[in-house]
């Protein structure tokens, strides 16, 4: 990802409109890019600091709640992470099932005469 497009998804991550692929690519560029880090710092900070004073809520650690949301969005994405890979390893586990079912079942119907060999 370059800066341009890390830049074009920061305020669309700030509102959680990433999807879950521009999400991991957006975290791996401003865990890179001291650049781009500072750039989502600031608006953070500019979005969360108006979003206070308009409800009259204030936490005053906004860098600390920048922290806490990229370290749930680095959660979210090792989540889904590990979610694909256990779906792969079931498929696999299925396929080569099927496999062995399959070789069993013709092995029977070969002892039975059934295919003639």
């Amino acid at each position: 990802m370059t800066c341009r497009e890390a830049e074009r998804l920061v305020m669309p991550y700030i509102n959680g409109e990433l999807t879950d692929a521009e999400l991991a690519e957006f975290l791996k560029h401003i865990d890179t890019c001291e650049d781009c880090r500072e750039e989502l710092e600031i608006y953070f900070t500019v979005d969360v600091g108006i979003r206070q004073l308009d409800e009259g809520t204030g936490t005053y650690n906004i860098k600390g709640a920048l922290e806490t949301a990229l370290e749930i969005s680095r959660q979210r994405i090792h989540t889904l992470y590990l979610l694909q890979t256990a779906r792969y390893a079931v498929n696999t586990l299925c396929f080569w099932a099927v496999v062995v079912v399959l070789i069993l079942q013709l092995r029977i119907w070969g002892q039975l005469g059934f295919l003639g060999l």
